[in-house]
């Protein structure tokens, strides 16, 4: 890293990394990992950015698809962000996954790399038919929290603050952060990064909205995210496919960043 700041980020991880949720297929995705390559480059002019993402991607895949051509583009800032696809399946090990995220985080230390990562909201409290799934994310957490403090890796820890599971902020499939979601998250990572005009404002609750859904209008959300996302989740899991067989990282080499007078 020059004075100047960053010279060279690499995102690594899985669909939210990559940035489903904000924006679509047609126009390109944006995502939370873009968002933070615009802010660092409006100090850092000269920035060159890669986001190696996939999603449907689990841990070890990340690891093993990501890590080293990740190494190969010598970064000097990382990201790493994966687990939650973990979390999701039937068969969860908590300490494997932390074990592959941890792998990640000592390679890339220890070449030279300033590395951050993030820990898990509580799906349950964005998707009420997953609160069963509330152990797994603590368990995570936990563990992310200690192989972090064990290789200095920042944490934007969003699991302490009830503000990160806002619905307002999540994308109606209930998985994938929206645009506002990807927002908060690269200011959660820019203030663990104390990147300049950072600060902890993404903790804080939203301004009041809509009234949360009750009684039978609770019900009847619950059964059409059920029938439209959920269901068909549970299919592809069945025969064996993912949302990611056959794609490619949508930016698998280092590129200039461009920054808009939007993005300012």
């Amino acid at each position: 890293m020059a004075d100047s700041g960053y010279l060279r980020y690499v995102a690594l991880g899985d669909s939210q990394t990559e940035g489903v949720g904000d924006g679509d297929e047609l126009g390109g995705l944006r995502g939370w990992a873009d968002r933070l390559a615009q802010r660092i480059a409006r100090d850092s002019p000269g920035l060159l950015y890669a986001n190696l993402a996939v999603r449907g991607r689990l841990a070890g895949q990340v690891r093993a698809e990501q890590l080293a051509p990740a190494l190969a583009l010598e970064p000097d800032l990382a990201t790493v962000v994966a687990g939650v696809n973990d979390v999701l399946r039937p068969r969860f090990d908590a300490d494997e996954v932390a074990g592959h995220l941890e792998a990640m985080f000592a390679a890339l230390t220890a070449r030279g790399a300033r590395v951050a990562t993030l820990t898990f909201p509580d799906i349950g409290r964005i998707a009420p038919l997953a609160r069963p799934l509330a152990p797994r994310v603590l368990a995570l957490n936990a563990r992310i929290r200690e192989a972090a403090r064990r290789h200095g890796v920042l944490v934007a820890d969003f699991s302490p603050h009830p503000a990160v599971t806002d619905p307002r902020l999540w994308s109606p499939d209930r998985l994938h952060a929206g645009p506002e979601g990807h927002a908060l998250i690269a200011a959660a990572v820019a203030h663990a990064l104390a990147l300049p005009d950072s600060d902890d404002g993404w903790t804080r609750p939203l301004p009041p909205g809509e009234a949360t859904r009750s009684g039978l209008r609770a019900v009847g959300a619950e059964l059409r995210w059920a029938t439209t996302f959920l269901g068909p989740w549970i299919v592809r899991r069945a025969r064996g496919r993912s949302s990611g067989d056959g794609r490619r990282p949508k930016r698998p080499a280092l590129l200039p960043v461009t920054v808009s007078a939007e993005d300012i």
